[in-house]
């Protein structure tokens, strides 16, 4: 009579010491700098969010107004910045790490935590957001160097993605690689018209994307006889391109002489 109660008491302890353990283990999947591959990160401190990021803003004309949005999930182009942005600070005063998985978003509440899954291998990464942009409006989100290599969009320059919010990300990291192998290609949510690549070209600078012609042609007109201007299969958005290089490094120091004139969204795409 008096081990039964014993027995019991130690198989309920027991009981609670692998609950325990299971909780410790889930939340340090998404510990910071040490992402656990293969499941999405537990936040159990979250960031608070950075002071003044939630109020709209204005840029080249055209307002944005940031809001929590728990079930964005949507499809679009994605693009990348690198080492031109390496160590500066992002909007939440974080110095931006282009190896890091970050990215900037327009509206999302920063600091928070996406899951990016490329269309078209499967890869997916979850991410920090903790910077603003991109402001093409052919574009949803803007990737670090990091995050695009992890997800193979690197030589494209460009590629279309699903991008899901997870929510406030930890007070630092967050971010996780998911899936490096063949997956099955996730449902679309609401797809992005993709302009044609240029058919014979090595290296191409994408300068800006605008939703009228006549804002391209006037941008090309600028750039001079170098730039031409390409249509959406469906006309609803017009990109400014310039080019072609024959290698990777000239097409790049093109791209810093395009930066330096005020086109921070120029994009270096290879038609490899």
């Amino acid at each position: 009579m008096i081990a039964r109660p014993s027995l019991c008491r130690i198989v309920r302890l027991c009981l609670i010491a692998g609950a325990v353990s299971l909780v410790a283990a889930c939340a340090s999947s998404g510990a910071p700098g040490r992402p656990g591959r293969g499941a999405l990160p537990v936040v159990t401190d979250p960031a608070p969010i950075v002071s003044g990021t939630m109020r709209p803003y204005q840029v080249r004309g055209r307002w944005y107004r940031p809001e929590e949005q728990p079930t964005y999930d949507a499809v679009g182009m994605a693009s990348w910045y690198g080492a031109q942005f390496d160590g500066r600070p992002t909007a939440t005063g974080e110095r931006f790490d282009m190896r890091a998985l970050t990215a900037a978003h327009k509206t999302l509440p920063l600091p928070g935590l996406v899951e990016v899954t490329n269309m078209a291998n499967g890869r997916r990464v979850v991410v920090r957001i903790n910077d603003r942009g991109p402001f093409s409006d052919d574009r949803i989100i803007d990737l670090s160097r990091g995050a695009a290599e992890a997800l193979d969009l690197i030589q494209r320059g460009v590629g279309e993605v699903r991008v899901r919010y997870l929510g406030r990300a930890p007070r630092l990291g967050g971010g996780t690689v998911l899936q490096y192998a063949q997956a099955e290609r996730p449902a679309p949510v609401a797809p992005v018209p993709r302009a044609p690549a240029p058919a014979a070209a090595d290296y191409w600078i994408e300068v800006a994307a605008y939703p009228a012609q006549t804002e391209a042609r006037a941008t090309a007109g600028r750039l001079g006889q170098a730039a031409r201007v390409q249509a959406a299969t469906d006309n609803s958005m017009f990109r400014v391109l310039l080019g072609p290089w024959p290698d990777a490094n000239a097409a790049e120091q093109a791209r810093q002489g395009v930066l330096a004139r005020g086109f921070a969204d120029a994009l270096l795409i290879s038609a490899r």
